[in-house]
C-alpha cells in the first residue's frame, strides 16, 4: 500500500548541476511530500529519479520522487525552474548574463506550456532577473519570483558576521538590484547586533564580489548556494514559515531584487529606506537590465543549434 503524501507537491525543471543539488536538498529537508523531476533529456531524468529514490530510502525521507513531464507541473504547489541550455560561458564581465540569449527561448517555451499555472514559480536560471521577467510575461502566471538577491544577501551577512566575529543571525542587511555586477549593498540599513557597522565594509564588499568566481573556478558552477536560497524561499512562499527574502520581482518596468515579506505565504515588498547613492545605484541597475532585456530573442525566436 502506498504511503499517503504528506506535504506540498514541488516540481523541478532541469536535471543539471543546480537541479540535482536542489532535488537532494529538498529530499534531505523532507520539504515536499512529492517531488516531480522534469528534464528535456528522458534518459537523464529517469536516471536522476532512480538515484534520488535511492537517496530518499537510505535517508529515511518520506518524499516521493517521480519522473514527470511539463503538463504534470500544473498540479504542483510550487515549481522551481533550474534549466540551463548548452552553451560555453566565456564572458569576463557580466558573467551571469552570458547565457541570456541561449536560455531565453527555453524559458519562453516552458512558460507557454505553464500558462494558467496558479502556484508559485521560482526561477533560478541565470541571468535570473531577465529570465524571471521573461517567464512571467510569457506565462502570465501570478506568482513568479527570481532567486538571486537572496543568495547575495546571505553571502553578505555571512561574510560580515565573520569580520565582526558574531553569529550570522545577529546581522541584518540586504543586497538588492541585479544578481550580477550591479548588485547594490544596502550599507545604510546594515546592522550587527542591532548596531551600525564598524568593520571594514570595503573589504567585505570586495570579498562578496569575488565569491562567485572563487566557487566557479574551483567547482565549475555555483549549486549549493542557490539550493539554500530556493529552500528558504519555498518555505516562505508555501506558507510554512514567515519572513523576508530578497527576490527578483517587478520594479517599475523591469525585474530586479528587492526584499519581500512573506506572511502566511502572501508576499509584499518591503524595500528599506535608501540613501541617495543607493537609490542611484538601484536605478542604474534597473536601466542596465531594461536595456539588456530588449536584446533578448523575442519569445517566438529560437537560437540555431
Amino acid at each position: 500500500m502506498e504511503d499517503v503524501v504528506n506535504g506540498p507537491v514541488v516540481g523541478i525543471v532541469g536535471a543539471g548541476a543546480v537541479g540535482q543539488t536542489l532535488a537532494v536538498g529538498l529530499i534531505a529537508a523532507a520539504l515536499p511530500g512529492r517531488l516531480l523531476v522534469v528534464s528535456r533529456h528522458a534518459e537523464q531524468v529517469h536516471a536522476l529519479t532512480a538515484d534520488l529514490q535511492d537517496l530518499a530510502h537510505a535517508a529515511r525521507s518520506r518524499t516521493q520522487i517521480e519522473a514527470a513531464c511539463v503538463d504534470d507541473l500544473h498540479g504542483c504547489d510550487a515549481v522551481v525552474v533550474a534549466l540551463r541550455t548548452d552553451f560555453k560561458n566565456t564572458a569576463e564581465r557580466d558573467i551571469r548574463r552570458a547565457g541570456a540569449a541561449a536560455n531565453a527561448p527555453a524559458l519562453g517555451d516552458l512558460a507557454r506550456r505553464l500558462r494558467g499555472y496558479s502556484g508559485t514559480t521560482l526561477v533560478v536560471t541565470n541571468p535570473v532577473d531577465l529570465m524571471a521577467r521573461r517567464f512571467a510575461e510569457v506565462s502570465a502566471c501570478p506568482r513568479v519570483f527570481g532567486i538571486g538577491s537572496n543568495l547575495d544577501s546571505a553571502r553578505y551577512r555571512l561574510l560580515l558576521a565573520r569580520y565582526a566575529d558574531v553569529a550570522p543571525a545577529r546581522v541584518r542587511g540586504h543586497v538588492i538590484g541585479e544578481h550580477g555586477d550591479r548588485a547594490v549593498v544596502c550599507l545604510s540599513t546594515t546592522t550587527v547586533a542591532g548596531r551600525p557597522v564598524t568593520v571594514p565594509m570595503h573589504a567585505i564588499v570586495e570579498e562578496l564580489q569575488r565569491r562567485p568566481a572563487l566557487i566557479r573556478n574551483g567547482i565549475g558552477r555555483t549549486r549549493c548556494g542557490p539550493t539554500g536560497a530556493a529552500l528558504s524561499t519555498l518555505r516562505k512562499a508555501l506558507g510554512l514559515v514567515d519572513g523576508i527574502e530578497e527576490l527578483s520581482v517587478p520594479y517599475g518596468d523591469v525585474w530586479l531584487g528587492i526584499p519581500m515579506r512573506f506572511t502566511g505565504g502572501r508576499a509584499a515588498a518591503c524595500l528599506p529606506s535608501l540613501t541617495r547613492s543607493e537609490r542611484l545605484s538601484l536605478d542604474s541597475a534597473a536601466s542596465s537590465l531594461r536595456d539588456a532585456y530588449t536584446h533578448l530573442p523575442t519569445p517566438t525566436e529560437r537560437i540555431a543549434p
